[in-house]
């Protein structure tokens, strides 16, 4: 793979990944909506969509220590029957309760299977310039399904209802199966002997891994502030909903644009260098971007800040499986995905309590700060 090729059983993973990811994705966008339509408010709309997020804070680490002992199969076939029953559900009882354990269900299951396939991709590489070839490739699985689940549910919520939508969504799991069951299991990894006491915590010991992820931390918050903030921003210009949803969506294609280049380069590439320089590049769009007012020009941002937060995730991988113990790397992803999500839970709460003291543009300015003062982190990672 050292041309940046994929290889077959790659390639079963990464289709695997985007139909388990686009239940979930789906399932995210038809929930609240028929939340909406059946009058609950967005207090509670809200409530509904943390809870997706919510799952994989708890279950990251119980779901790491299983990959690291059982491998992927196993893994991902519970995450499939979770899925598959949480989008099931809401098929046979569509009620505002039920819709927040379909939430639990596929949010948890989509979390616990990319954990298993991010420590099998990882171990599968045979060197660095490897790492950061297959996690660029498999990065692009949630890019696609964030716009193959949402786009799918609402075709078949406006031609045939939320059931049939919950119903294909349900179904989509199933074909992850259909691409994972047969992928070979790796050779287990010989644990030290007395690490069975050792706990997922002791990893942060590890000065090089908590700066990791706090690096990891920082620049996921930009991702969850540039989600949040343009809507908002773009509603106080007066911008239609097409026009803001193209915005974001220009964001979405430039992140995995780039992610389809970074294997062709992997091997000129420094971890520590590109995170350093994508958090440079965040810091500078971050302070021009409230003031552009024109959508043309708010695009050319979003297009930037995608290139450059695009690249970061499959650096942080790879750097990860580096640095970590081998039998140890489902916790150590295990816990970038839980400080993840957590940060998905409540940084949008402490953005809109910030938005509403020093403005919208304000937060974009503060986090842009933030970011740049980060890049003295970064450039240690080389060190480590």
């Amino acid at each position: 793979m050292n041309d940046g090729g994929l290889k077959p059983a790659l390639v079963r993973l990464i289709a695997g990944q985007i139909c388990l990811h686009a239940c979930m994705a789906g399932t995210r966008m038809a929930a609240p909506l028929m939340a909406l339509r059946e009058g609950q408010s967005e207090a509670a709309v809200g409530v509904l969509l943390a809870l997706f997020a919510l799952t994989q804070v708890f279950l990251a680490l119980p779901a790491g220590r299983y990959a690291d002992r059982h491998g992927l199969r196993k893994p991902v076939g519970f995450a499939v029957l979770a899925a598959t029953l949480g989008a099931g559900i809401a098929v046979i009882l569509p009620t505002f309760p039920v819709l927040c354990i379909s939430a639990l269900l596929t949010g948890g299951a989509t979390g616990a299977a990319s954990i298993a396939l991010q420590r099998h991709v990882g171990r599968a590489a045979e060197n660095p310039t490897q790492l950061k070839q297959v996690f660029s490739w498999l990065a692009i699985g949630p890019a696609v399904s964030n716009f193959v689940g949402p786009f799918a549910a609402g075709l078949l919520i406006d031609h045939g209802g939320f059931q049939l939508a919950f119903l294909a969504m349900a179904a989509l799991p199933l074909v992850c199966w259909f691409w994972v069951q047969d992928a070979e299991e790796l050779p287990p990894v010989i644990r030290p002997e007395g690490d069975d006491q050792s706990r997922a915590w002791d990893l942060l010991r590890d000065e090089g891994f908590r700066r990791l992820l706090l690096v990891n931390w920082i620049l996921a918050s930009c991702w969850d502030v540039h989600t949040f903030v343009v809507p908002v921003l773009g509603h106080e210009r007066g911008l239609s909903a097409s026009v803001i949803g193209t915005i974001l969506g220009s964001f979405a294609v430039a992140a995995a644009a780039v992610r389809v280049m970074l294997p062709i380069f992997a091997a000129r590439l420094r971890e520590w260098a590109v995170i350093t320089a994508a958090m440079g590049a965040t810091a500078v769009v971050f302070a021009i971007y409230p003031l552009m007012h024109a959508p043309l020009a708010m695009g050319l941002c979003s297009v930037l800040l995608g290139m450059a937060l695009g690249c970061v995730q499959p650096m942080v991988m790879s750097t990860l499986h580096q640095i970590t113990p081998e039998h140890r790397h489902g916790e150590a992803v295990a816990m970038r995905v839980m400080a993840i999500n957590a940060s998905s839970v409540t940084m949008p709460i402490l953005f809109g309590m910030a938005g509403a003291f020093i403005g919208v543009s304000g937060v974009f300015w503060v986090v842009g700060a933030a970011v740049g003062s980060g890049m003295r982190l970064a450039m240690k990672l080389g060190r480590d």
